[in-house]
C-alpha cells in the first residue's frame, strides 16, 4: 500500500526510514505447529520479537512460518522480558527440549543483551522469583503505551525456571547483508525516476553517541545495494534516535530537510522504514512535506525469514551455556 502526502504535485521521492521499535506485546505466542509435531531432536527455539500491535505481531508470526516444519520454535514478544520468555522455555521443555537457540529479531544485536542473559541466568543480577505486579501507571506516549515500564512493556527482571542450556544470537537485522535487499526491492517498488529521487534511510536509533555511529555505519553498508541497483540522485543514513527528546529534534530537523531540499531542487522524496514491521511514526516526523511511502518494514520479505534461519542453524552447533547458580 502507498502513502501519498497532502502535496501531489510532485513525482515520487524516496526516503528509506529504518526503525527498530514499535508497541509491545509481552506474552509469548504458542507455535501450534511445534506443540503437535513430534520432535527427536532435543534443540528447540526462542525467537525474541518486540511486537505489539496485532499486525506486527502477527507478521512476525508469519516471517517464521515456513520454519516450523523444521524447528520447534516459540516466541516470545515484548522487550526481553521476563514473563513472556519464561512462558516460552516452559513450552519448549514440556516438549523434552533442552537446549535452546534464542534468536533475537532486534534491529540492533546489542538490544537487551545483558537483560537477556540475566533472566535466562548466564549472568548474575536477577532474582529467582517475579516480583509482586507492579502498581498500574498512567497513561504514557501513544506510540509506546506508558504503562509497565518502558513503552508498556512488563519489565520487571527474575530468572525463568529451567532445566535448559542456552545459545544467543549475537547479530541484530542492521548485521544481515539481506537486509539491503530488502530496501532495494522496497525503493525499486516506489522510484520512477532515480535521477531525480533522493534516499534517506532513517534508524530509530540509541542515546549513546558510540552506539548510534555503530548503527549509521551499518545502515550505510546495508545501503550499498541500494547504491548499486540504480543511480539514485542521493542516498544518505540517519537515526531518529527518538527516545532521547533533545537528540530527536536536532536529527528530526535534518531529516526534514532532507526531504525538503530533494523538492526544492526539483526532486523528490519516497520514505521505507527499517522497523522490523509498519511506518511506525514517520508519517507524524514528516508531516506537511512532500513524499511517496510504504507502510511496510522489513517484514514481509523472505530475507527476513532466510535471516531467522541462518540464526536458527548457527546457534543449534553451539555451544550452549547452562545457567549459573542461584545466588
Amino acid at each position: 500500500m502507498m502513502i501519498r502526502s497532502r502535496a501531489q504535485r510532485f513525482g515520487p521521492a524516496m526516503l528509506l526510514v529504518a526503525c527498530a521499535s514499535a508497541p509491545p506485546s509481552s506474552s509469548s505466542t504458542p507455535s501450534n505447529a511445534a506443540s503437535t509435531t513430534a520432535r527427536s531432536s532435543d534443540f528447540g527455539v526462542v525467537l525474541m520479537a518486540h511486537g505489539g500491535t496485532a499486525a506486527w505481531n502477527e507478521a512476525v508470526l508469519e516471517a517464521v512460518k515456513p520454519l516450523r516444519a523444521h524447528h520447534d520454535i516459540e516466541v516470545a514478544f515484548g522487550m526481553a522480558e521476563a514473563p513472556a520468555l519464561q512462558d516460552a522455555v516452559t513450552r519448549l521443555e514440556a516438549r523434552n527440549v533442552r537446549r535452546i537457540g534464542v534468536v533475537r529479531l532486534f534491529v540492533s544485536g546489542e538490544s537487551f543483551v545483558d537483560r537477556t542473559e540475566k533472566i535466562l541466568g548466564l549472568r548474575g543480577g536477577a532474582p529467582a522469583t517475579p516480583p509482586p505486579p507492579p502498581r498500574p501507571a498512567p497513561t504514557g506516549h501513544a506510540e509506546h503505551g506508558g504503562a509497565a515500564g518502558h513503552g508498556g512493556h512488563n519489565m520487571a527482571t527474575f530468572r525463568v525456571a529451567t532445566h535448559s542450556s542456552f545459545a544467543l544470537s549475537a547479530q541484530g537485522l542492521l548485521d544481515a547483508e539481506g537486509m539491503g535487499t530488502v530496501l532495494a526491492d522496497r525503493a525499486a517498488a516506489l522510484s520512477k525516476t532515480p535521477a531525480r529521487e533522493d534516499v534517506l534511510i532513517l534508524g530509530h536509533g540509541p542515546g549513546d553517541d558510540a552506539e548510534n555511529a555503530r548503527w549509521l555505519a551499518k545502515l550505510d553498508a546495508r545501503a550499498a545495494v541500494i547504491r548499486g541497483r540504480a543511480a539514485f540522485r542521493r542516498v544518505q543514513v540517519e537515526t531518529l534516535r527518538e527516545d532521547w527528546p533533545d537528540k530527536r529534534a536536532e536529527a528530526q530537523a535534518r531529516i526534514r530537510a532532507f526531504v525538503q531540499r530533494a523538492v526544492q531542487e526539483g526532486g523528490t522524496a519516497i520514505v521505507i522504514p527499517f522497523r522490523v514491521q509498519g511506518f511506525g511514526p514517520y508519517a507524524e516526523v514528516l508531516e506537511g512535506l512532500d513524499y511517496v511511502a510504504d507502510k511496510q518494514g522489513l517484514i514481509p520479505h523472505p530475507e527476513v525469514t532466510k535471516w531467522i534461519e541462518h540464526e536458527i542453524s548457527a546457534l543449534e552447533a553451539g555451544p550452549f551455556r547452562a545457567a549459573l547458580p542461584a545466588e
